[in-house]
């Protein structure tokens, strides 16, 4: 035996979709029901597992064993990462993630979908995941609403409907062929031995988690709940409406009843309305930038998510963003507030939040709560006692790339010396000395912004999508930032072009092209780049 695809139905009523896989395991009614598998590209076999307890011996089940327990049998399985959760619960033993490929990840790679029936059908394949098994897991997979036909029960077992049962086994078995064919799809375009590493590394850190103080969690829960329903108390009585909460009726209050006409209630559209309100629309506009704080529902999450022992897992996916990135997940701790208030401030915020004194907290802290619980998210992951939580991250990491690619030679001078990007790039777009430009000049905020947004060929759009005019630039001035920083960085804008070329000369002829250190080729109607 040298590899075995295989595909699992499981029960749980945690709810996957809100807690991640890890917490869907812990419920004490997890069970997987169904496991089908193929070993050396062989026939398929489905094993029961609502039968197997009641046999004295059950070859395939053996066989399975056998093959999974064995580390010279690479496992094969989409989104891998579920089967091995499962399967480690149910052995009670470790899944080890070097013993694993994921072919979710290996599509993802090349640009296909994170769905297997989406990949499925990009590629054409013969085999197609069958689409009626989303009610099949629906009736066996997830609990069910107990009603006076089903007897008042809240499980579906396979007693209760033979023929469906048997579809959702013929399901598993479809779910593995496909798999198996979409492995053998991207066979030709093979995963070196250092990105495979990276994925089991991927692995181990969403298998360990990182641990939450409990105490903190809970506290801000209760906090956002109260502070929640003081907000929504202030907007019943200044407006009058039965939910200020809905956007249709505080969108009618604030044109008819204070002649606001705003066109939505989107962050950034209040914000800009906010400037010029006064009275009872300023007054409420607070109250819904308040009232829709999304950084506080991490709490939820992290509630939704923390497992027995008080550690949140599944944070991360791998080759998730489609540069190759990783993507976050649940509660996205790839994107956490920043805190303004000082660090003596916060830790007092701390502790009262985790003893629930919040009549304190008013006395001690003039900051409005559901700020103080936005700016407190990211305090709320530590260390293990006897550790440390060590943050880090590249530094300007794709201002560095596009320079170094396009042997823009003044930024590579700027970061083999002082490293400051924000301050060089205004010196060159405005033609000012860069010792001139200190941190809080407005010149460095246009260098900044303008850095963030127009590396990679974005222009106006760019600039407003990463916050332009809220830093107080005018939207007159975004044509003029974009081509000053095109003027400074030639090379840069010759790189984009020299790319474009070579990636649509390269689909059209079929035949291979240079630049930049970049090749570019097609591969089994794939356009590919190969990195220097």
């Amino acid at each position: 035996m040298k590899f075995m695809n295989i595909d699992i139905e499981t029960y749980s009523s945690n709810d996957i979709s809100k807690c991640g896989a890890y917490k869907y395991t812990e419920a004490e009614d997890f069970e997987i029901l169904i496991i089908a598998y193929s070993i050396d590209g062989g026939a398929i076999s489905a094993i029961d597992m609502t039968k197997v307890d009641n046999e004295p011996f059950h070859a395939d089940y053996e066989t399975f064993k056998i093959a999974l327990f064995d580390p010279a049998v690479k496992k094969y399985a989409f989104n891998a990462n579920f089967e091995r959760t499962c399967l480690a619960k149910h052995f009670n033993k470790q899944m080890p993630p070097e013993e694993w490929i994921c072919t979710m990840v290996n599509s993802m790679r090349i640009g296909l979908p994170a769905s297997l029936d989406k990949v499925g059908e990009v590629l054409r394949l013969q085999s197609q995941k069958d689409k009626a098994g989303k009610n099949l897991i629906r009736y066996f997979s997830i609990p069910c609403k107990p009603t006076k036909v089903n007897g008042g029960r809240t499980r579906n077992l396979p007693e209760h409907d033979l023929e469906k049962w048997q579809q959702f086994i013929d399901y598993c078995i479809r779910d593995v062929e496909v798999e198996m064919a979409i492995a053998n799809k991207i066979k030709d375009f093979p995963v070196t031995a250092i990105e495979q590493t990276y994925w089991v590394f991927d692995q181990h850190i969403n298998d360990r988690g990182i641990k939450l103080s409990k105490s903190l969690m809970l506290g801000a829960n209760v906090l956002d709940k109260q502070s929640k329903e003081e907000l929504l108390k202030q907007a019943k009585h200044i407006t009058g409406l039965e939910n200020p909460n809905s956007p249709t009726q505080l969108l009618a209050w604030l044109k008819d009843e204070q002649g606001l006409d705003i066109p939505n209630l989107q962050k950034k559209t209040v914000q800009e309305y906010l400037k010029e309100a006064t009275g009872k629309a300023k007054k409420m506009l607070e109250i819904r930038l308040q009232m829709s704080k999304t950084s506080v529902k991490k709490y939820n999450k992290m509630h939704d998510m923390m497992c027995s022992d008080e550690r949140v897992r599944g944070l991360f996916q791998f080759y998730g963003a489609g540069t190759g990135r990783w993507a976050g997940r649940g509660v996205q701790l790839q994107n956490l507030t920043k805190h303004y208030i000082s660090d003596t401030e916060l830790e007092i915020a701390r502790d009262l939040i985790k003893e629930q004194r919040f009549d304190d907290l008013d006395l001690l802290l003039n900051v409005h709560p559901q700020d103080l619980l936005s700016q407190l998210v990211r305090t709320t992951f530590t260390a293990e006692e006897g550790n440390e939580l060590a943050v880090s991250d590249f530094s300007a990491i794709e201002a560095r790339v596009i320079a170094w690619y396009a042997k823009e030679q003044w930024r590579l001078d700027v970061f083999n010396t002082h490293g400051k990007i924000y301050e060089a790039s205004a010196s060159q777009m405005f033609n000012v000395p860069v010792e001139s430009i200190t941190k809080g000049d407005p010149l460095r905020q246009k260098g900044k912004v303008s850095e963030l947004a127009l590396g990679y060929q974005g222009g106006a759009g760019a600039l407003k999508a990463m916050g332009a005019l809220e830093m107080g630039i005018e939207e007159n001035e975004l044509q003029g930032l974009v081509d000053s920083w095109r003027n400074a960085n030639p090379n840069i804008v010759n790189f984009w072009k020299a790319c474009q070329e070579a990636a649509i000369n390269t689909v059209k002829s079929r035949k291979t092209h240079h630049t930049h250190g970049l090749r570019f080729y097609m591969k089994k109607g794939f356009l590919m780049i190969e990195l220097p």
